[in-house]
């Protein structure tokens, strides 16, 4: 329950009317409802808007970086759905910092967001740290892309070449297996010698001989690439 205000309403009735009205009306619709559990483009930038006018109302302001299904689609990689944003770090002025899991105030209005929705309560959920402790690529800060949804978040996409590394290593990480990571890579398009540079990163997560021989290689075959090229 919300407290009780001078008006006479509650303080969660008067923060709800901050959402999209749109969206609000739908909310107890099951095409609704099944959209946000599965995020399409729209989706997932309708959910980024709540959250960042729910923060903005309570006073409070994030900056995050996001990867994944989420990015690529924001970034109109790719079309396919995802169940949830995956946050790798936190950014305060030109500084990434890791976040392990949500602070508790962003937690609390992704949770507000995803009941005014009917979305997952995790829609927006912490990805893989070892990304970050284990070193972005060369240049990350500086390939990073800005989207706002004011006032009071801020997100920040992974350039085109870092997906590409992500993506790589995933793939690689599950094959023989030939999944969405798979899918996702080859829909970045990345060039030849992107690939081979993008190995290089992958291998210093990995540098593990069954991995590079069992895994990495033949995925570099698989895409017409191979190791002894960039010699």
């Amino acid at each position: 329950m919300g407290h009780e205000t001078a008006t006479g309403g509650t303080t969660a009735q008067i923060e709800q009317v901050k959402f999209p009205k749109r969206a609000l009306d739908m909310r107890d619709l099951a095409a609704h409802r099944a959209r946000m559990r599965n995020l399409d483009r729209e989706g997932i930038s309708e959910l980024l808007a709540a959250l960042g006018e729910v923060l903005g109302h309570r006073g409070q302001r994030h900056e995050v970086v996001l990867i994944g299904g989420a990015s690529l689609l924001l970034r109109g990689v790719t079309a396919r759905s995802t169940r949830d944003a995956d946050v790798v770090a936190a950014r305060e002025g030109t500084t990434l910092l890791p976040m392990p899991q949500l602070p508790e105030e962003l937690d609390r209005a992704v949770r507000a967001v995803a009941d005014a929705y009917g979305a997952s309560p995790s829609w927006l959920n912490t990805g893989p740290q070892s990304l970050m402790d284990l070193g972005f690529p060369d240049g990350f800060d500086a390939r990073l892309e800005r989207r706002d949804f004011p006032p009071g978040l801020v997100v920040w996409l992974p350039g085109a070449f870092d997906l590409v590394c992500f993506k790589l290593y995933a793939a690689a990480d599950e094959w023989p297996t030939r999944g969405r990571h798979l899918q996702d890579l080859r829909a970045l398009g990345p060039r030849p010698m992107e690939l081979l540079q993008a190995a290089r990163w992958v291998r210093t997560h990995d540098p593990s001989p069954g991995f590079l021989h069992v895994q990495l290689v033949p995925l570099l075959d698989a895409l017409g690439v191979s190791l002894d090229d960039e010699r």
